[in-house]
């Protein structure tokens, strides 16, 4: 059994057994609880991507399958995560923290490992690249996670988060994987490849806003955070989320069916 069918035969069986509280969470979501709602809408749109991703790996070439794979994990894990998250803050009404960060320390990652498969399938991609970004989206989550759930001072979190964050953008902007998606890469690839870097810089940048609002916006006179401090920063998180893994998905998709249905035509 191949990698792909195995996915396509598990992911209907995990996403089922991660909907256990799903009717009684639909009984308690109110029709003016849009924190409610939007976490409900990606949870189903990041279920439709893996589907899509997993079936799109039969129509690309065999370089492309890992990256189109690895799409529709990053949609799967999140969507499973995004079932709970979504249960937690109807019947709670409080923010998910731990739930969103265990997403985001499996999910990132596999974010940056995208722009190393993509480098791979053009050419000799050193492992360098790999492990740069890999530190430099720990570096971003962990303070992070650990401001969030008061571990640490938020400021402080958020200031090394940023840090981590501006590590990335270098490397994809003048570090070796740019260097490397500049000579080597395709017209699609490389049409890809910057648009994959907009939305780490774009896209990414929203998170930052959702912080912001929630940890420094909209607080109490004694600085506590307040019921509008977490609606904001759960919707500003979700609208990232859709960003950053369902858009970041189809960009990579975008660029494999097109060097793909190049490389049949020149074949033919």
């Amino acid at each position: 059994m191949t990698l792909t069918k195995l996915m396509k035969g598990l992911v209907p069986v995990g996403l089922l057994a991660a909907l256990p509280s799903t009717a009684f969470a639909a009984a308690n979501l109110q029709s003016d609880d849009f924190v409610g709602i939007s976490f409900w809408l990606i949870s189903m749109a990041l279920m439709a991507s893996t589907v899509f991703f997993l079936w799109e790996t039969q129509s690309v070439d065999g370089k492309w399958k890992t990256s189109l794979v690895v799409s529709a994990l990053v949609t799967f894990i999140a969507a499973v995560h995004y079932f709970y998250m979504r249960d937690v803050w109807i019947n709670t009404g409080e923010t998910p923290t731990v739930y969103r960060y265990i997403d985001w320390l499996l999910t990132v990652p596999l974010l940056m490992i995208e722009f190393f498969l993509i480098l791979r399938a053009i050419g000799n991609a050193s492992g360098g690249i790999f492990w740069r970004l890999l530190i430099g989206t720990l570096v971003m989550l962990v303070p992070g996670y650990m401001g969030e759930a008061g571990y640490i001072n938020v400021t402080v979190g958020f200031v090394i988060g940023m840090l981590g964050w501006f590590y990335i953008l270098y490397e994809i902007f003048a570090g070796e994987a740019a260097q490397m998606a500049a000579e080597q890469a395709p017209e699609a690839v490389q049409s890809a490849y910057g648009t994959m870097r907009m939305v780490v810089t774009i896209g990414w940048a929203i998170y930052p806003l959702g912080y912001v609002l929630g940890y420094f916006v909209y607080v109490d006179d004694a600085g506590n955070t307040t019921a509008a401090a977490s609606a904001a920063l759960n919707i500003v998180y979700n609208l990232a989320d859709v960003v950053n893994k369902i858009a970041f998905g189809l960009l990579i998709w975008y660029a494999a069916t097109s060097t793909s249905k190049a490389s049949q035509s020149a074949a033919a």
